[in-house]
């Protein structure tokens, strides 16, 4: 076993550092840099695209794999009509205010929640709960001295915290009216700020030459799904319920992203779109997850004022309603699961559900994963029952029929009053407005239908249209006949449960939890990325870079990628010590070093990065160790049971 105890907690989280890691290492920069960047827009570096690719690939791996899914890659340009008529030209939008006096926007939500926090923050350090926030620049003083230490009435922090907690749930004339009653204003000019006004996130653009063809850039890749479902039911031989899934970039015109990657104007997603029969939204691995535990943050608890989550298993959250159906809590467990695997801090993830008002306008529930980071608490995963929203609203348009139908096992026999019309006669008498009659008559239910039965066996009956124009019907026009119909095949439209991940959201949180500095060296940075993604497993350092090693990391480097391990080699002319530590900050679980004795005996040593243990084996027991390290078989406590503890010294002859 290692004897190596970590302290990773030595030092304060500094967000500050990170950053500067971040930056300097070239995980990701501002987009456009030199002509002076534009908000919202980044680029990945090699560790930021390596650490993002595993993501994806394991994401890959956790659901289409695993779950058996349909993979589709959909086009990012999409006509107007097609967002048209999902409702995002009309509500796919935020609230934003303007600065009276710059100009400058400002999305309202975040404002309003931006200052009263600062006010609650001020009013904790006034009353001796909090340090002061330590600030470095002049542009941090300014925002600093917004939240003076400034001891708030207790019925007035009862107010914030009961606003805060249900601020996704305001409208926009709500934040208007918070803003005013709060004396809520621009923290940057301390100006006042004008009345909020929806702005459409999507972006728009034209298809062909002549800009007759408008469009946008997807803001979400679920439509692609949606259209193309007649195929993928097809590809599934008519089947539900079934997955698509799809990774791809999307773009939304955020109002003011000043986070980093947590709020960026392009930005890659992974979408699952479940299909459910919407009379049985049971799973069939339901079981498997149901005594998984979670934190959840419901809908009635924000509503009353509160943030106070609960721990609960999915199966009691499914069974006592919280959760909607076992479809809905299965995938939330597995999004569970796919962020702790991947390096989530289990203790600073939950599952919030969305309020009415901030439920997107295709949702009927929603469960939002939200990662906490040092901004607070972000949403990473939306996970939504979207019911039969988008297929009922593009089979409308089109005329389409994006529907299953479902073979019966036993025939449903029905009898229903049925209208038969003389139509030689309807026609002659009512002329143009006989397609017309007939579609009043025939869309009645079934008691107005005997009414008119009735009626007519007693002579004569009047049906009246919607604007009011009337007609008299005689049993030579029409007679209402009960007829039996026997039923084989059942049509009906299915339901959608949709995990939608934001992955720059759930990388930029994975690197803040993974962060820490050396207890005996605060610049010694440290990322403690999970194997499974770490950009680079493993790295190769050869005591120099003198011919003589050559063969022997040649050769480690062909196994290791024979065993499909992405290593790297480092044999600069900084010391050893230097090179594991500039590699732990991209965050390379395990090293390996090539020696003079690695030569002539075929031993090396395996360094893993948190502990800084090392251990020593030959070439071929150290690569299988390292193998099993990196698909997760076994885990380093289980390493070093395999391979003798390196005390320092290797002898040679």
């Amino acid at each position: 076993m290692a004897a190596t105890v970590v302290n990773k907690t030595a030092h304060a989280f500094d967000k500050t550092r990170l950053e500067a890691l971040l930056n300097r290492r070239f995980f990701y920069a501002p987009a456009f840099e030199i002509y002076g960047g534009v908000a919202g827009l980044y680029d990945y570096g090699p560790p930021g695209s390596s650490l993002q690719a595993n993501i994806i690939a394991e994401w890959r791996k956790h659901f289409i794999i695993e779950e058996g899914m349909l993979e589709l890659d959909t086009t990012i340009m999409t006509p107007a009509p097609v967002f048209e008529t999902s409702g995002h030209v009309a509500r796919f939008a935020d609230w934003m205010v303007k600065d009276t006096k710059t100009g400058d926007v400002l999305r309202a939500d975040h404002l309003v929640g931006g200052v009263l926090e600062a006010r609650l923050a001020g009013d904790k350090e006034a009353r001796g709960l909090a340090a002061a926030p330590p600030s470095d620049d002049k542009k941090k003083k300014k925002k600093n001295a917004k939240a003076a230490a400034v001891k708030l009435d207790d019925e007035v922090v009862k107010e914030y915290e009961t606003i805060l907690a249900q601020l996704d749930n305001y409208s926009g004339p709500e934040l208007g009216e918070l803003c005013r009653k709060y004396d809520i204003r621009n923290p940057d000019t301390d100006n006042e700020v004008g009345e909020p006004q929806q702005f459409n996130l999507m972006f728009t653009s034209s298809i062909g030459p002549t800009g007759q063809h408008p469009g946008y850039l997807r803001p979400e890749t679920a439509q692609g799904h949606f259209l193309n479902f007649s195929r993928l039911l097809d590809f599934n031989n008519g089947r539900v319920p079934f997955a698509s899934a799809q990774i791809g970039r999307s773009f939304r015109n955020e109002i003011s992203p000043r986070a980093g990657l947590l709020r960026v104007r392009e930005f890659t997603m992974a979408e699952i779109e479940h299909y459910v029969d919407p009379e049985d939204k049971s799973h069939a691995r339901f079981a498997e997850v149901s005594s998984q535990v979670i934190t959840l943050l419901d809908r009635k608890v924000q509503e009353s004022g509160s943030n106070q989550t609960v721990q609960m298993t999915i199966g009691d959250a499914v069974a006592s309603g919280i959760i909607a159906n076992e479809t809905l809590g299965y995938f939330v467990a597995r999004i569970y699961q796919f962020l702790i695997k991947i390096g989530i801090n289990p203790e600073r993830l939950r599952f919030r559900q969305h309020m009415g008002n901030e439920m997107a306008h295709y949702a009927t529930d929603c469960w939002d994963a939200e990662i906490h980071n040092s901004t607070g608490w972000t949403e990473c995963v939306g996970c939504a029952d979207r019911a039969a929203y988008d297929l009922t609203v593009h089979s409308n348009k089109t005329g389409q029929p994006l529907v299953v139908r479902q073979a019966l096992k036993e025939p449903i026999v029905t009898e229903k009053e049925v209208a038969e019309w003389n139509k030689k006669t309807l026609g002659k008498t009512f002329k143009a407005d006989a397609g017309v009659l007939q579609k009043i008559v025939e869309e009645l239910p079934e008691p107005e239908l005997l009414r008119l039965k009735s009626e007519l066996a007693n002579g004569t009956t009047t049906v009246a249209s919607p604007d009011g124009k009337e007609f008299q019907l005689t049993p030579e026009l029409l007679t209402i006949e009960r007829r039996t119909f026997k039923q084989s095949i059942r049509e009906f439209t299915p339901n959608v449960i949709e995990p939608s991940f934001g992955l720059g959201r759930i990388l930029y949180t994975l690197l803040e939890h993974s962060f820490w500095a050396r207890e005996q060296d605060v610049e010694r940075g440290v990322l403690s990325l999970p194997p499974v993604v770490a950009p680079t497993k493993v790295l190769i350092v050869p005591l120099s870079a003198r011919d003589e090693f050559a063969p022997l990391v040649q050769e480690i480097s062909l196994k290791l990628r024979k065993a499909g391990v992405f290593s790297r080699v480092d044999d600069s002319n900084t010391s050893i010590g230097k090179r594991y530590a500039r590699n732990d900050e991209l965050g390379t679980p395990f090293g390996i070093t090539v020696d003079f004795a690695s030569v002539q005996k075929r031993t090396i040593t395996l360094r893993e990065r948190d502990t800084t243990d090392q251990r020593i084996g030959s070439v071929d027991e150290v690569i299988e160790v390292v193998s099993e390290l990196v698909q997760g078989d076994i885990d380093w406590a289980q390493a070093c049971a395999r391979l003798p503890a390196y005390d320092g010294v290797q002898a040679i002859d």
